[in-house]
């Protein structure tokens, strides 16, 4: 029981930093379909509007892990899971490249956030 405890807020980091990258995705797609550049079509923007609300669960859910974690260490895991999830999935869904360098910096990233954890 003591061990799930621990791993509660971690899990909340985790699901922030895929509420971060769902928000980044949903602001992307809001660029690529917009009809215009104007600040009032942004606005009025389903995705935008969507990316925002993914962004205050982000903000909710790291705000509850806060209650339990150092910030100094739940941020990195948050800002590092973040950037690895969103490299990839905007491959998949933007048809980004990543180089075999991106690829290593995930790798990377990822190794960072298990030793940030730990620590």
């Amino acid at each position: 029981m003591t061990r799930a405890l621990a791993l509660g807020p971690w899990l909340l980091v985790l699901a922030a930093g895929v509420n971060s990258m769902i928000g980044n995705v949903l602001l992307k797609q809001s660029r690529l379909t917009a009809a215009s550049p104007s600040l009032l079509d942004l606005l009025r923007s389903p995705w935008f509007l969507g990316g925002l609300a993914f962004y205050a669960v982000n903000v909710v859910l790291f705000a509850k892990a806060l209650d339990r974690l150092p910030v100094s260490a739940a941020y990195p895991v948050l800002a590092a899971s973040g950037f690895a999830l969103l490299a990839l999935v905007s491959a998949v869904a933007f048809g980004e490249r990543l180089s075999l360098v991106q690829y290593a910096g995930i790798v990377v990233t990822l190794i960072g956030i298990a030793l940030v954890a730990r620590g």
